[in-house]
């Protein structure tokens, strides 16, 4: 296959061509780029995640998949969501969401901006996604948007570890205080104002 720089890329053949890459890429406008590193406080938030999935659709037909699953948002478009459940008729062998009802990204400082405004509205339109969360790592808190009946599009915010991510669509409730387990948040630096010493008397 020619180098990819060089041509637009179908889906098939960015799959292709995908499986002799050494790291994960994502497919925009037919054109292949390449994906960010994740740090561990990401992972953590990933993994917990799932877990919290896996152990709730079990015997449902859904499954989760992470960032090495794709979903197909557009002509030759593909995103890779930090987390997704798949509700499909799911092919062993492909890595594409047959089915994605949910997915999850995880913000970070470098694609935050982009996760939140240009992947959010590519979500939205997937046939048969109903819910999208966006998962702040520095702190108890995440955005949720869902689909309702006719089509339109909510959101509300979550916030706290004693708070819940509530998607009953799909059969599945997450604690915030689960989704971040094991997360140590930055200590936020807190305002010191000195006093001021009292003055020496001086001598007359």
């Amino acid at each position: 296959m020619a180098e990819p720089a060089h041509r637009h890329l179908t889906i098939e053949e960015f799959f292709d061509w995908q499986e002799t890459q050494p790291h994960l890429y994502e497919l925009v406008c037919g054109r292949p780029q390449m994906m960010a590193g994740a740090r561990n406080v990401h992972d953590d938030i990933v993994v917990n995640i799932v877990s919290e999935l896996k152990s709730q659709t079990r015997g449902t037909g859904c499954r989760p998949f992470t960032g090495d699953g794709a979903v197909e948002t557009g002509p030759d478009q593909i995103r890779r969501p930090d987390v997704g459940l798949d509700c499909g008729n799911r092919r062993p062998n492909s890595t594409l969401a047959a089915g994605p009802r949910l997915v999850v990204e995880v913000l970070s400082p470098s694609t935050r901006d982009f996760d939140a405004f240009e992947k959010l509205d590519e979500y939205k339109a997937v046939t048969g996604m109903e819910y999208i969360l966006l998962v702040e790592p520095n702190q108890a808190l995440a955005k949720l948007w869902s689909r309702a009946s006719d089509g339109s599009w909510s959101h509300r915010t979550v916030e706290g570890l004693d708070a819940e991510v509530d998607l009953p669509n799909v059969g599945v409730s997450l604690r915030m205080r689960d989704v971040y387990d094991g997360v140590v948040f930055p200590q936020v630096p807190k305002l010191v104002v000195e006093e001021d010493e009292p003055s020496t008397p001086t001598m007359r």
